[in-house]
């Protein structure tokens, strides 16, 4: 699943989302993940902790558009006016996870990892990964990562991940 992933880099990722969980299970905070390029990836390293239980409060993977209007409530108008790669697409799969789940954080992410599927204005590792946090706390983040399909979904999860440890120690 990683083959291109040195075992370095998933040990790191695997202590970051440690603490993590340490630091939201201390503030009491639930999170929820709406995945569609990373396929549950992001949900698979928090679970991978243990005690994630008393912070991950589920999470879905919405590849097609049609689940993540039925699911997540992102607007078929937006969907159609931005697609289903955009910062607006993102943004509402955050708010829709954390809304349908009642979790405190909802971190999404949507993206090309590739070989196939890119355009010219959106090519193979363009990602948006948006957190929708406490009170009104909204962040996107476009990346552009570079490598194979295991390197674009690996480093959109690390960086989602880290994203979730900037939200959860501000609140520390």
């Amino acid at each position: 699943m990683l083959l291109d992933i040195k075992r370095e880099e998933i040990e790191e990722l695997y202590t970051l989302t440690q603490r993590v969980v340490e630091t939201a299970a201390k503030n009491n905070l639930l999170i929820a993940t709406a995945e569609s390029c990373t396929g549950g990836m992001i949900s698979g390293f928090i679970t991978s902790v243990d005690g994630s239980s008393a912070v991950f409060w589920g999470g879905a993977v919405t590849y097609s558009n049609a689940i993540k209007e039925k699911f997540l409530g992102v607007s078929p108008v937006t969907l159609h006016k931005y697609g289903a790669v955009s910062e607006q697409t993102a943004l509402e799969m955050a708010r829709g996870i954390r809304q349908a789940t009642g979790a405190d954080i909802g971190v999404a992410v949507t993206g090309i990892a590739g070989p196939k599927g890119g355009t010219p204005g959106k090519p193979v590792g363009l990602v948006y990964i948006a957190l929708k946090g406490p009170a009104e706390v909204e962040h996107v983040k476009q990346c552009n990562f570079t490598g194979s399909r295991h390197r674009v979904r690996f480093e959109t999860t690390r960086t989602a991940i880290a994203m979730l440890y900037d939200i959860v120690h501000r609140r520390a």
